[in-house]
């Protein structure tokens, strides 16, 4: 029975599955598949006659997984994520060329530990490309899911979005409160005394966002007036360190060295209990390649020798 079940499901009934799960639409998914919203729907009804349950509710308002769709998904996800690999090795085999690496990074991965490990893993891995995206932790992780990225870096996610990912815990990591060295401020360990300065705060959607959140609700802090909500590495150095003297809400990482260098310095707040694990995501189940096996030691070592500076 199980076998015969093998036999009868292509890949338009999971690339249909998994587009209209991502897209949260039938419309939307027949735009990005190329295909009918009457095919995809027809496919899906499908593939749920194949499986003998319900992987979908559909209303006017989108679709929704059902219990059984949800644990299918990440089934899905992972047999498209393979076989996207096994396509693109089988192209980098007939050009001659190797299968690049493809890192997501959070932000404060990307400027403090990464530059390190890409560094240790050339040295492992000479002839293995490398390409490095940073992004917020969702986005992220839809691209590790559907097979654009083979690891991603950064602080542990929620568990409602670890579905079908394995996390590796590599360090904790603090969340700071930066200013300028010569800032008003600095030296300063009350919050209420930042109540009437510019904050850089993480947008919604950010890893360290709820954990920002809670701690002020802990502190009996009210939500700030005078705040700006981004990620921008960029824009954060500059409203930072230029005439704005914003104060800026950040992990540790992201500014590690220019903590180091003395272009900044972090408020003694206690912010202990903003602290969070860091690790290496993966889809889970899946056998490593032997740059991503590479790849893992690398950031193992890196850690480790950061760990006893």
């Amino acid at each position: 029975m199980e076998h015969n079940k093998y036999r009868q499901i292509k890949m338009r009934h999971l690339s249909a599955f998994v587009e209209t799960v991502r897209c949260g639409s039938l419309k939307a998914a027949s735009e990005r598949i190329f295909l009918t919203q009457p095919a995809i729907s027809k496919t899906l009804k499908d593939l749920e006659t194949i499986l003998g349950v319900s992987l979908l509710h559909r209303d006017r308002g989108g679709i929704e997984l059902t219990r059984e769709g949800a644990v299918f998904r990440q089934f899905a996800e992972q047999c498209l994520a393979a076989l996207g690999h096994g396509l693109a090795s089988l192209d980098a085999l007939r050009s001659g060329a190797a299968t690049p690496l493809r890192i997501g990074a959070l932000p404060s991965v990307a400027a403090d530990l990464l530059p390190d490990v890409i560094q240790r893993f050339a040295e492992l891995s000479p002839p293995t490309p490398v390409t490095v995206e940073d992004g917020r932790i969702g986005g992220l992780l839809e691209r590790l899911r559907s097979g654009d990225l083979d690891l991603v870096v950064g602080r542990m996610p929620r568990p409602e979005i670890l579905a079908g990912l394995s996390f590796t815990q590599l360090y904790a990591e603090q969340v700071v409160f930066a200013v300028a060295p010569d800032h008003p401020l600095a030296g300063v360990s009350r919050l209420d005394a930042l109540s009437g300065c510019r904050i850089l705060y993480p947008p919604k959607g950010a890893a360290i966002r709820p954990l920002v959140d809670r701690y002020l609700i802990a502190q009996g802090v009210a939500e700030w007036s005078n705040r700006i909500e981004t990620v921008s590495g960029a824009f954060g150095r500059a409203m930072t360190l230029g005439p704005a003297r914003a104060v800026w809400i950040i992990s540790q990482g992201v500014v590690a060295r220019d903590i180091a260098a003395g272009r900044m310095v972090a408020l003694p707040i206690d912010t202990s209990a903003m602290a969070g694990p860091v690790g290496l995501l993966s889809r889970a189940e899946e056998d490593p390649t032997p740059p991503v096996r590479l790849f893992r030691q690398a950031i193992l070592e890196a850690t480790r020798e950061a760990a006893a500076r």
